[in-house]
């Protein structure tokens, strides 16, 4: 699954220039290139000369890469000032894959190549994604030359392990376009949650009843992912505390996967002292039953029908926002079925939390649990209120994130 770091709308608009070296695994950075392209990102291309062996430059001119550089002193229009032009125009750059040529190119700062030449007179931020032969990617030279690039600031997505083309097995094969995506979003977008610490709740919880039967809602996590990665993103250190289901998130985000109210508090109050700012996003089941035992209850005890008694859970956002201090900023989530303003208004000030983000849940397809989309009611203590159209989670998730760091 490619598409949760690019359905972000801050995306659109931006360019990234793509270099793909001689690799086996070249072919890849088509899928790389359209997923960008999908997000409205405009992508320029440079292959080496290696890189043409594996993969056509018409391949990437077909698909709408413009341009598309080769060769330094070629017939590419404008190759005289190729080496350039990325740097002018690209929010980051993007080599993978790349190999262990290029990276000692690009360690030692040569400029022999269209793709050296160009790294080397790129500003922004780099992003490299190798791909190689296990025993050439141990290499001492190799890692060598990996360090050195990371102490001068690029970004690395290593490599994958497994089976190669050529038959080895080993750390070598390009890794995930999910993560390489990740990546190059996450350089293309202003970091503007750099320093922070944000913990974010998601999905539901189960209280257990029997040794099979639980307690539960139909939170699927996706608005709570939304804003994993929408902070993360924007260069936040991002604690996940996840419910049972919720979906996967980046390598890059400490996840603390719970399954009871109990746990989601437990967790999450262990974190709260480093934390900045808390996103309370899961749907957390306010009560839970008095436990039959861990055996399975049977049907034939109780032919007539039985009932369960329920106690409360502890009240995680009340709790931990009564201990958030003045600098700590809240968000709040409230799902309804029906008077959504008032009920938001009415947990902003009972919760005592900064900000408050209400949908309505049930029978609409277009908002609450399982929806791709979301349409809004949002409130804030300053008095600040806010409708929303139904538009998708991780444009609410964007959304919300600006007028938290406006608070």
């Amino acid at each position: 699954m490619i598409a949760p770091p690019l359905f972000f709308p801050a995306l659109k608009g931006r360019r990234l220039h793509l270099g793909v070296c001689g690799s086996v695994a070249a072919y890849k950075a088509v899928d790389i290139m359209r997923a960008l392209q999908k997000a409205d990102v405009a992508v320029s291309v440079t292959l080496t000369e290696a890189a043409t062996r594996f993969i056509s430059p018409l391949t990437f001119e077909s698909l709408g890469a413009d341009p598309v550089y080769t060769s330094m002193f070629g017939q590419d229009e404008g190759a005289q000032f190729g080496h350039l032009q990325p740097g002018r125009t690209a929010g980051a750059m993007l080599i993978a894959p790349a190999s262990a040529t290029t990276l000692s190119r690009l360690a030692a700062g040569m400029a022999d190549g269209m793709l050296a030449a160009q790294a080397l007179a790129f500003p922004g931020p780099l992003v490299v994604a190798p791909a190689m032969n296990p025993h050439m990617w141990q290499n001492p030279a190799t890692q060598h030359n990996v360090k050195l690039l990371t102490e001068r600031g690029c970004t690395f997505v290593y490599p994958a392990s497994g089976l190669v083309a050529c038959g080895d097995t080993g750390q070598g094969r390009l890794a995930e376009p999910e993560d390489i995506l990740l990546a190059a979003a996450k350089a293309l977008l202003p970091q503007d949650m750099a320093g922070m610490t944000v913990l974010i709740t998601l999905g539901p919880t189960w209280e257990s009843w029997d040794g099979v039967r639980v307690w539960t809602n139909r939170s699927t996590g996706r608005m709570g992912a939304a804003l994993v990665y929408a902070a993360y993103l924007r260069g936040a250190a991002v604690h996940a505390v996840a419910g049972p289901g919720a979906p996967k998130l980046p390598g890059g985000v400490q996840r603390h996967d719970v399954e009871s109210a109990a746990q989601m508090f437990e967790a999450a109050k262990a974190l709260w002292p480093g934390i900045d700012t808390g996103i309370f996003t899961a749907a957390v089941a306010d009560f839970h039953p008095v436990p039959h035992g861990r055996e399975k209850f049977k049907k034939q005890n109780a032919a007539e029908g039985f009932g369960i008694s329920f106690l409360p859970n502890p009240d995680i956002l009340a709790t931990l926002a009564a201990e958030a201090g003045p600098d700590r900023k809240i968000l709040g989530f409230a799902a309804e079925t029906s008077g959504l303003e008032v009920a938001a208004r009415d947990k902003l000030r009972r919760k005592k939390v900064h900000l408050m983000a209400g949908n309505l849940v049930g029978d609409s397809a277009d908002s609450g649990f399982a929806a791709s989309t979301n349409k809004m009611f949002v409130c804030d203590y300053n008095g600040r209120e806010e409708q929303w159209p139904v538009m998708s989670k991780e444009d609410v998730a964007w959304r919300l994130l600006d007028w938290l760091l406006t608070l």
